[in-house]
């Protein structure tokens, strides 16, 4: 049993109400149970919201609004559901201010890519989950 990023699972809950359906992700999901978590939306954000990229330790929507709060407060969701279940492994989705794994997007809404983690990724590896993107799998 593993969590994943709900829109790899293509739930339409991506910032622009859309998706990102991954076909290896649907197959995994006949063979293993997966539980399909969206972070920004447990944290309280709409779907669809203004795009958000993390800026030093803070999280900002292409309006400038600090969306920080929401952030934390889906991370601790999603560790709650994990620890619910017993979860040690979690598929999220790259470079997503929430689940990207090692790679996220710098904060200019430029498209440029740094190292880094997401929110809810942190959160995990810091509670010993193991977190794997689905450019990973």
């Amino acid at each position: 049993m593993k969590l994943v990023s709900a829109c790899l699972l293509g739930i339409n809950c991506k910032y622009n109400g859309g998706n990102n359906k991954n076909s290896k992700i649907i197959e995994l999901s006949k063979q293993e149970l997966l539980i399909p978590v969206c972070p920004e939306q447990l944290g309280g954000l709409p779907t669809p919201r203004p795009p958000a990229e993390q800026s030093s330790n803070r999280v900002i929507d292409v309006n400038g609004r600090d969306v920080t709060k929401e952030f934390i407060n889906g991370a601790k969701e999603t560790l709650k559901i994990a620890k619910l279940f017993g979860i040690n492994e979690a598929i999220l989705k790259q470079r997503s201010p929430s689940c990207g794994c090692g790679e996220i997007y710098d904060g200019s809404f430029s498209g440029r890519v740094i190292k880094g983690d997401g929110v809810t990724t942190a959160l995990l590896k810091r509670h010993g989950i193991k977190v794997n993107s689905e450019e990973d799998f």
